[in-house]
């Protein structure tokens, strides 16, 4: 069931992609970061200082917004690359992933522009030194199809509202290893799913990394719909590691607190999964 486009965009990113290697057996099993759009740092050097001064591990660097223009509103260019990667190593903040964020709001499959979309998210990613896209997919109607072999060992996080057995037919149907899950628990809350079961499902090899929180309310450390011991036990028995990203899961009462709400939430991570 993939759209024809879908795959044109993957195949095409796949020519050009870093390898993925994942999470170096020397450090900690489960690293921590979080979005710098949601700490409202979107492409700003302070998202680094301040990671930096919550104790995380990484920061997830959005392309930019996107609404009706032909490009992402990305900063991320000329000196300021040099800059950027600059300011992250000399605090050891380090940039797993380039998320395309601008696609929560709209399909990629229609954008006139896409493939330069994707490019420009590759050509960041270089400089950072990042192993993996985040590309958010909604709803899709079109119609699907397989494509051919992948070339090279790539990967590109695809978050989808489809369950786990379906997250399933879908790479089967890519049939690349250079699309793998981006597990979200909040779409998997958000549709009244077992995280423990489709997590076990999907398998360690399917997923290339963790939206580990869950929607607007109460942080982490609170959150009685998430027994992250429970997930750390089950990713520690499926042999998975890699990188757990905290998007959401911010008190509702200060929802612009942004020190109070992903200081919690990282320092419970770390608490949970590096302890």
């Amino acid at each position: 069931m993939i759209p024809k486009r879908l795959l044109s965009l993957l195949l095409l990113a796949l020519l050009v992609f870093p390898a993925y290697l994942g999470i170096s057996a020397g450090g900690n099993r489960y690293k921590v970061a979080a979005c710098d759009w949601m700490m409202l740092k979107r492409q700003k050097l302070g998202s680094f200082k301040l990671m930096h001064e919550l104790g995380g591990d990484g920061v997830e660097m959005d392309m930019g917004g996107l609404g009706v223009r032909d490009t992402f509103d990305n900063k991320f260019h000329r000196h300021f690359r040099k800059l950027f990667r600059e300011t992250a190593d000399s605090l050891g903040v380090l940039v797993p992933s380039v998320a395309m964020s601008g696609f929560y709001g709209q399909s990629f499959l229609t954008h006139h522009n896409y493939k330069a979309l994707v490019e420009d998210c590759l050509s960041t990613m270089r400089v950072m030194d990042s192993k993996v896209a985040y590309l958010p997919l909604g709803g899709i109607k079109e119609d699907w199809t397989k494509p051919g072999p992948a070339r090279d060992g790539l990967v590109i996080g695809i978050r989808t509202p489809l369950d786990a057995k379906e997250n399933i037919r879908l790479l089967k149907e890519i049939d690349s290893p250079g699309i793998k899950i981006y597990y979200s628990f909040q779409t998997a809350l958000d549709n009244h799913r077992d995280i423990i079961s489709e997590l076990k499902t999907l398998g360690k090899d399917r997923i290339c990394q963790i939206h580990a929180s869950n929607t607007e309310g109460v942080t982490l450390d609170r959150d009685t719909a998430l027994d992250m011991p429970k997930i750390k036990e089950t990713l520690d028995k499926m042999g998975w590691s890699g990188w757990l990203v905290v998007e959401r899961s911010r008190d509702v009462k200060e929802v612009r607190n942004v020190k109070k709400n992903f200081g919690t939430n990282i320092r419970y991570l770390k608490e949970v999964f590096q302890k």
